[in-house]
């Protein structure tokens, strides 16, 4: 079973395994409004925990994505070049960003609850 766990940053990742799946909150792509393009991680690509890896655009702002986990990129959601309006219709689904092999699940701890970002994003 996977569980998600979110940054203060408004990403989310979904451990299954070894492997992460990350993108933008619910809450970030509503702030951002309607998405336009987005710039992916090149596979093979290696960064730690809280590094920018991704470039969201949208009709208000450009903003970077950080890396709620450290580890190598392995896959890139194919789907957003074409549509990234995705990211907009189902950020913490159909709109994920990336997949990467985790370097040290032992990050996980350090990121919050479904239900600790849930009080977070009430205090904004």
């Amino acid at each position: 079973m996977s569980e998600t766990r979110y940054s203060d940053q408004h990403e989310w990742v979904r451990l299954d395994g070894d492997t992460a799946t990350i993108g933008i909150t619910k809450y970030a792509a509503d702030q951002l409004g309607d998405v336009v393009f987005v710039e992916l991680p090149d596979i093979g690509r290696k960064v730690g925990q809280g590094g920018e890896i991704a470039v969201v655009e949208s009709v208000k702002a450009a903003s970077e994505v950080y890396a709620p986990i450290g580890g190598e990129v392995s896959e890139a959601n194919p789907a957003l070049g074409d549509d990234p309006a995705k990211i907009n219709a189902d950020p913490e689904g159909e709109g994920w960003f990336f997949r990467m092999r985790v370097a040290d699940p032992g990050e996980l701890g350090k990121l919050m609850t479904p239900e600790q970002y849930a009080e977070f994003v009430k205090t904004l």
